[in-house]
């Protein structure tokens, strides 16, 4: 059950997907069935992983409500059959992944958990597979992703040149009005750097939580603006 109209409830839906996944992976004799109510809190198409964390949990939920059958380890590999990006939601929080997503290795939050930051999303969303039709490989970044996150690891993590996603070029091609609303928050706002996430549509402001004032404008009453900060679920003394 969801409320939200956009978001389909047959088996395209990823939380379905995930509960289908978990049946015939585990092959617990009877099969188990759920009855779930789906809030959403991320916006659809915000390119932050909000339908791949709701399969994660329901993945995880699953696995609880039948005795663990299920290693944790198990979701993780399991997860990459159904999408690229779910597998990171079984790391510790923060985490780098390769291959196509599937392969994470846990690392050290790399910027402070009490880093004000500010997410914006137009009403507008992108679809993953044209952003991916519309890279341009010769232009991507030629900065090692690995020297990225020493330097944010490092402490460098107010140095907007460590902020780099090779998916930008293509998302501002096919839609112009993405990039001039970063390029707005990074002329009027007081971050550190301003970035988009994933595939888009939702920018960040890293540094500072505070809209700057042409948000309050009524050609922007329609954008998702939220204050944010990082999360880890790694244990500490």
């Amino acid at each position: 059950f969801c409320r939200r109209t956009d978001v389909p409830l047959d088996e395209s839906n990823l939380v379905i997907k995930a509960a289908n996944l978990f049946r015939a992976k585990t092959g617990l004799d009877p099969p188990p069935y759920f009855k779930v109510h789906l809030e959403k809190r991320v916006p659809h198409g915000a390119g932050m992983g909000g339908g791949s964390g709701n399969a994660a949990t329901m993945l995880w939920a699953a696995n609880v409500l039948t005795g663990e059958p299920a290693s944790n380890q198990d979701l993780l590999d399991w997860s990459g059959d159904i999408g690229s990006d779910i597998s990171v939601f079984f790391s510790e929080g923060a985490a780098y992944c390769t291959g196509r997503g599937e392969i994470v290795e846990n690392v050290d939050p790399p910027i402070p958990l009490d880093t004000p930051m500010l997410l914006v999303k137009p009403p507008v969303g992108l679809s993953t597979p044209q952003i991916f039709k519309a890279l341009d490989l010769d232009r991507r970044s030629t900065v090692d992703a690995k020297d990225i996150l020493g330097n944010l690891c490092s402490g460098k993590w107010s140095d907007a040149t460590n902020y780099v996603n090779d998916l930008e070029q293509p998302a501002f091609d096919c839609l112009p009005e993405l990039k001039a609303l970063k390029d707005r928050l990074a002329a009027e706002g007081d971050f550190d750097a301003v970035f988009m996430t994933g595939s888009g549509s939702t920018i960040v402001g890293i540094g500072s939580d505070v809209a700057p004032a042409f948000l309050s404008e009524p050609a922007y009453d329609d954008l998702f603006v939220t204050k944010a900060r990082c999360v880890t679920d790694r244990l500490t003394d």
